[in-house]
C-alpha cells in the first residue's frame, strides 16, 4: 500500500492491486494546489470545504460520505459517527471517522474529529494499524488530545495531518506541539510512503511526518 500526502486532511491511498482512495478532498480557499487526481473511492469526512471537493477529483469514482459499513472494488470501508466539537456537534456538527482495509492493512482517517473517542467508538473503529489524525487544533482536537487519541487505538503508525504549514492559509497549530509529546518520530522527505504489513505489529507506536511538495 501507497500513501501520498496531498495536504491537510486528504490523502491518496493506492492499494498493491491499483485501486485508489482519495479522503477529504478540499478547494482552493485552503491554500494547498488543489488534488486534481484520478480515483476509485472519495470518502468525506463532514461537508466543510476544505474536506468534501469532490469536483477536483478524476475518474469513475464512487463517494462514501455518511456512516455504515460498505464494500467497494473490494475494499472494506466503515464510517462511524462522531462529532466536529467536544459540545456534542452544536459548535461544528457531525464528523465521519473512516476506517478502510486495504492490502490486509487497517487505515483510520479522523476527518475533523473534534473530541477524544468514546469507548463505543474504540470499539466500532476497532484495531488500527496506520492512524491519520489531525493534531492542529482550533476547529479539531489539539496536540494534548491527539496523543490521547493515539493511546486509545495504539496504532502501529500514525501520520499526523491538519496542521499549520506555509501552504495553508487559515490558523492551525503546528505539528511540533504534538511530535513533541511523543515517540519514535521519523521524517519522510516525501509526500509519499510505502506500507507494509511487516512494518505493523512491532510492538511500539511510530509516527512519520509527511513532507508536502
Amino acid at each position: 500500500m501507497k500513501i501520498k500526502w496531498l495536504g491537510h486532511s486528504c490523502f491518496k491511498i493506492k492499494s498493491d492491486k491499483g485501486i485508489r482512495i482519495v479522503t477529504d478532498p478540499f478547494d482552493d480557499n485552503v491554500g494547498y494546489k488543489l488534488p486534481v487526481v484520478e480515483c476509485d473511492i472519495v470518502t468525506t469526512s463532514h461537508g466543510h470545504y476544505d474536506h468534501n471537493f469532490i469536483d477536483c477529483v478524476k475518474g469513475n469514482f464512487e463517494v462514501i460520505k455518511k456512516v455504515g459499513i460498505f464494500n467497494v472494488k473490494d475494499i472494506s470501508i466503515t464510517g462511524i459517527h462522531t462529532y466536529h466539537d467536544e459540545m456534542g456537534g452544536t459548535k461544528r456538527g457531525d464528523n465521519i471517522v473512516y476506517v478502510m482495509e486495504v492490502d490486509g492493512i487497517r487505515v483510520c482517517h479522523l476527518g475533523d474529529l473534534g473530541h477524544v473517542l468514546t469507548q463505543s467508538q474504540i470499539n466500532m473503529i476497532g484495531k488500527v494499524d496506520v492512524l491519520l489524525i489531525p493534531v492542529g487544533g482550533v476547529y479539531t482536537i489539539n496536540s494534548e488530545e491527539a496523543v490521547e487519541v493515539v493511546n486509545q487505538l495504539k496504532p502501529s503508525i500514525v501520520i499526523p495531518m491538519h496542521y499549520k504549514t506555509p501552504a495553508l492559509k487559515f490558523n492551525l497549530d503546528s505539528v511540533e506541539g504534538f511530535l513533541e509529546k511523543v515517540h519514535n518520530v521519523n521524517s519522510v522527505n516525501s509526500q509519499v510512503m510505502e506500507i507494509k504489513k511487516e512494518d505493523l505489529n512491532t510492538g511500539e507506536t511510530k509516527v512519520y511526518v509527511l513532507k508536502y511538495e
